[in-house]
């Protein structure tokens, strides 16, 4: 049932669980389980309240996208984008929210930002776009999808964001991955579209909260946008733990043992388990830091930094779980060896790129060091 004031993962769970194989096989969500999730509450949780929407917390998004997670890796990714996309299209000029929540905050909502892709010309009252956007998880089920082109603007080149009607789209069946089967990540194309200047916006509006905003949209970008991803990580990785520790209990050797009586595995369940509790508590100060703490470069940083790391923990205990798993775990419908492609896969995400977190994090915590180093390299 849904909440007064948040997300029921609760609601997804059943649907998501009996049909995560189906996902896989069709390569995207089912019906059913793009309608729980909506029903749950994931797609109205950063809407405006004036549009009915809960305006509500990382906190509570972390907590219920990590659930989700646990029946089925691809429902939790969509659930994920359906709520931060929410979170974007808040940022559009009022007539745009208006075309977009008018009728209610339940509107499932794909995305294609970044990179920029196809072309935006201007046209008298918008623009025009044209091209392929790759990448727009979730977009056979959503109502609108958000695509972003390079633009020329008052300041330069500009990354602009366009809100787009679902069916004004054309949808190519190009998602074969390796993990995150089912989230549906294909391809949107469009040709000479138009779309009205109040359906879009800049991406440097997301760096700065409106004024008189809520707590969820007063944060910048860069500070909760690798969460979104982490967030189901999170659960998958748990998931793949809790799955190999019902295995080993149950598996012997091939000389009689018991395999969870051998040094190798039992070292491994402390590690894994180790790993995953410290990718919690990071992602746990990452949502309550984004909920309540004090802005700052720093703190945007270090949340780009936790983030990042968390996903590398969840990534190297699921990898070292997957090949202890022996040969059982290779069958394809093992459940171990899915989460294991779901987090391998959803761990190669560009915004959970340790080295690019680790440069940002170097940049606000030496801020004065490169400067002067240029300087000095220039002979000045």
């Amino acid at each position: 049932m849904l909440t007064a004031t948040g997300i029921a993962p609760e609601a997804v769970l059943p649907t998501a669980r009996r049909d995560a194989q189906l996902a896989e096989e069709q390569r995207r969500l089912t019906p059913d389980t793009a309608d729980a999730v909506r029903a749950a509450g994931f797609a109205r949780h950063f809407v405006p309240r004036r549009w009915g929407g809960h305006e509500g917390t990382f906190t509570d998004f972390l907590a219920a996208t990590a659930s989700v997670a646990g029946a089925c890796t691809s429902a939790a990714w969509c659930a994920a984008l359906y709520a931060a996309h929410g979170r974007l299209a808040s940022y559009l000029p009022e007539q745009g929210q208006q075309d977009l929540w008018g009728a209610g905050p339940d509107v499932r909502i794909a995305a294609s930002v970044v990179p920029p892709q196809g072309e935006a010309t201007p046209h008298p009252g918008g623009w025009h776009l044209s091209g392929r956007w790759a990448y727009a998880s979730g977009v056979d089920h959503a109502d609108w999808i958000l695509l972003a082109s390079w633009t020329d603007g008052p300041a330069g080149r500009e990354h602009r964001i366009f809100a787009v009607p679902r069916d004004e789209v054309t949808v190519l069946d190009t998602w074969r991955p390796l993990g995150l089967r089912g989230t549906g990540s294909h391809t949107a194309t469009a040709d000479h579209l138009f779309v009205p200047a109040h359906r879009t916006f800049a991406l440097g509006e997301l760096l700065a909260p409106r004024p008189g905003a809520a707590r969820c949209h007063a944060v910048p970008f860069p500070m909760v946008a690798a969460l979104q991803f982490a967030a189901p990580l999170l659960g998958a990785a748990e998931s793949a733990h809790t799955l190999w520790v019902a295995a080993t209990a149950g598996r012997e050797r091939a000389d009689g043992r018991a395999a969870a009586r051998t040094p190798a595995a039992r070292h491994l369940v402390a590690e894994s388990s180790a790993k995953l509790k410290a990718a919690r508590l990071l992602l746990t100060d990452v949502a309550q830091r984004a909920d309540g703490a004090v802005v700052t470069p720093e703190a945007v940083a270090e949340c780009r930094r936790d983030a990042a790391m968390a996903a590398a923990l969840c990534a190297q205990a699921v990898d070292r779980l997957f090949h202890a798993g022996g040969a059982s775990a290779l069958a394809d419908g093992n459940p171990l060896q899915q989460k294991w492609r779901d987090v391998t896969a959803a761990a190669a995400h560009a915004t959970l790129d340790f080295d690019t977190a680790a440069a940002a994090y170097a940049d606000a915590a030496f801020p004065d060091t490169f400067p002067d180093t240029d300087k000095e390299a220039n002979g000045s």
